[in-house]
């Protein structure tokens, strides 16, 4: 017989801290669809971490009562909005608080050099290309908001596409701040570009990418959705969450 000690047991492996991914909500099916499919390819990326969705409002389930559903279990909070505004400085850090979740708050999605390429990308299907640089621009349409560092994160990604684009990128946006669309449109066309095409800097689907894309000059983009980058990026913001200590809640600027 052999001698050979027998091996000790190994500790169980904890389950790393969930992800809760927080859309906005529309009354359009397809942005559930949207949602749902990008959170099924972060998923195949990292089959380990177990991924939640709640929203802000309009679709179930809706943030707090995924919260709830988690107890007491550790979680970060990454909002699927692309830019600083009143629902990641006030909506959500205030359902995390309110819940028994061990959370930290992630920043939302973009600024990111990520989410440039999901735009250009989306641009390229749409048609982009093949037009004089001289000629050409793009209006970035973004929801809007009134808070200024809402607007300063869309002009960091209307930046970052124009350096990969090589032609004007004018934020613009459906509400609460300006320019509009059309006016972003006017402008450009005053300057003479006469080749004028909108990129769609909307999560997925909803009133406001429509209204924003059924007034597009030229080629409208589809929205980010579940572009293989998109789901990369909210990994990175999860990722990076976890890297800064734990006692942090607050979500920091990108």
């Amino acid at each position: 017989m052999s001698s050979r000690p027998s091996p000790l047991p190994q500790p169980a492996r904890s389950a790393p801290p969930a992800l809760v991914a927080v859309a906005h909500g529309s009354r359009d099916p397809r942005a559930l669809r949207t949602v749902s499919a990008l959170l099924d390819r972060v998923r195949a990326l990292r089959p380990d971490v177990p991924v939640h969705l709640g929203h802000i409002e309009l679709n179930a389930p809706l943030l707090p009562g995924t919260l709830a559903a988690l107890g007491d279990r550790e979680a970060v909070v990454v909002p699927l909005l692309l830019a600083r505004g009143h629902h990641v400085k006030h909506d959500i850090p205030a359902a995390a608080a309110a819940s028994r979740a061990r959370t930290r708050l992630a920043p939302p999605l973009g600024p990111h050099p990520l989410l440039a390429d999901v735009l250009q990308d989306r641009l390229t299907e749409a048609g982009w290309g093949g037009t004089p640089r001289r000629t050409s621009a793009v209006v970035l349409a973004a929801a809007g908001s009134r808070d200024p560092d809402a607007q300063a994160d869309t002009a960091r990604t209307a930046h970052l596409l124009a350096a990969r684009l090589g032609v004007p990128v004018v934020p613009a946006y459906a509400s609460a701040a300006a320019p509009t669309v059309p006016d972003a449109v006017r402008t450009l066309l005053a300057g003479g570009r006469r080749h004028i095409a909108l990129a769609s800097c909307f999560t997925a689907p909803g009133r406001f990418a429509t209204e924003c894309a059924g007034k597009a000059p030229w080629i409208a983009a589809a929205p980010l959705g579940a572009h293989p980058a998109m789901a990369r990026l909210l990994l990175h913001r999860y990722d990076e969450t976890l890297a800064r200590p734990a006692a942090a809640r607050e979500p920091v600027s990108a």
